[in-house]
């Protein structure tokens, strides 16, 4: 079989293992979402896809569910449930997905006010919709949402479960701090943004696959080395994300091309063409100290690539996913029985959009 064959193989099982998730979590996740007062409901549940600007249902979905497909692959490859329909067990683990998922959520709706993103999966950011103050206090209710599904569930990992999240969301938002801090500094090291981008991103997914191990009644060990697995995926998954972000197709990526340059964002692309010591990095340098226009974001990608910006992220991305295997055969001795975590982790790094 060749490489290319195998490739789409796994992302076909991906595919498959998001589309069941989302089947399991969406009807639990918008149950949690309605249960918000009134005004705050529509702003989230407009932020989700389940309805339009005007509280009519619409044909959007509520995202790729990555996370919580990583919670639930998690205490499956742990020898936990699977996430249907069933015992309390179960029903405690599609929680814990659930609870993910907001959490992420609420990130992406402050993310977008900090950002001043105007579009999100195609359309309008909630934001851009309702206004700053609607949109960051809805988030801020969808991170209590989610730390009340483990208040409520009578499970025996909720407590441990719910006070690694709230660990998790204190790091991420250390992540976010640093990130915003970086725009206004001049120079910025490689190792303070992988730092950066480990809290923003590999904190979520190393939460997500710890949770999944914590119902899966897994000891301390596991739990510790399925947060590291999701770590290191998850920096391998901004990595990638930053290269979308620069040369994302916008029919697919819903936001303007090179968005990430035109915002003059330090992702770890630029910063390593920046920090590459190389004619192509003092361009850039230059680009980033001004207003960026259309012709300027055209060259600043260009300066990227040309400064060895592209590539680095690209082996650096393969990298980080072969510390991730590692860190997952430390819990999953047998990785035949976490088929459905490197699925996903494949998925996610060999993504274009």
């Amino acid at each position: 079989m060749t490489a290319n064959a195998i490739a789409a193989g796994e992302g076909q099982e991906a595919a498959a293992l998001l589309e069941r998730t989302r089947e399991t979590v969406n009807p639990e996740l918008r149950r949690t979402v309605e249960s918000l007062p009134g005004s705050m409901r529509r702003v989230a549940m407009y932020h989700f896809g389940w309805e339009d600007e005007e509280g009519r249902p619409t044909e959007g979905g509520a995202g790729k569910a990555i996370r919580p497909a990583l919670v639930l692959a998690s205490a499956q490859a742990l020898g936990g449930p699977l996430g249907g329909p069933g015992g309390s067990g179960e029903r405690g683990v599609v929680r814990a997905a659930v609870a993910v998922e907001l959490a992420h959520n609420f990130t992406l709706l402050h993310d977008d006010v900090i950002d001043k993103d105007v579009r999100r999966r195609g359309r309008p950011t909630a934001w851009a919709v309702f206004g700053t103050p609607d949109a960051i206090i809805t988030g801020d209710a969808v991170m209590a949402l989610a730390l009340r599904l483990f208040a409520e569930d009578p499970h025996p990992a909720a407590a441990a479960a719910s006070a690694r999240l709230a660990a998790c969301v204190i790091e991420l938002c250390a992540g976010q701090q640093a990130d915003c801090a970086f725009e206004s500094r001049p120079d910025v090291a490689l190792d303070e943004c992988l730092t950066m981008a480990t809290a923003k991103t590999g904190a979520l997914l190393g939460c997500a696959c710890a949770l999944g191990a914590l119902y899966a009644g897994a000891g301390p060990e596991e739990v510790e080395a399925m947060d590291a697995f999701g770590r290191e995926a998850g920096l391998a998954f901004q990595l990638i994300d930053d290269l979308i972000g620069i040369w994302g197709d916008p029919a697919h990526t819903g936001k303007p091309a090179g968005a990430d340059l035109l915002a003059r964002k330090k992702s770890l692309p630029v910063v390593a063409a920046l920090t590459s010591g190389t004619r192509a990095g003092a361009e850039l340098a230059e680009l980033y100290a001004g207003p960026m226009a259309g012709d300027d974001v055209r060259a600043a990608a260009r300066a990227v690539e040309r400064a060895g910006g592209r590539d680095w992220a690209q082996a650096h991305a393969a990298d980080r996913m072969g510390r991730a295997v590692q860190e997952l055969s430390r819990a999953v001795p047998d990785l035949g029985a976490a088929g459905g975590l490197l699925a996903l982790a494949e998925f996610v790094t060999r993504r274009t959009r």
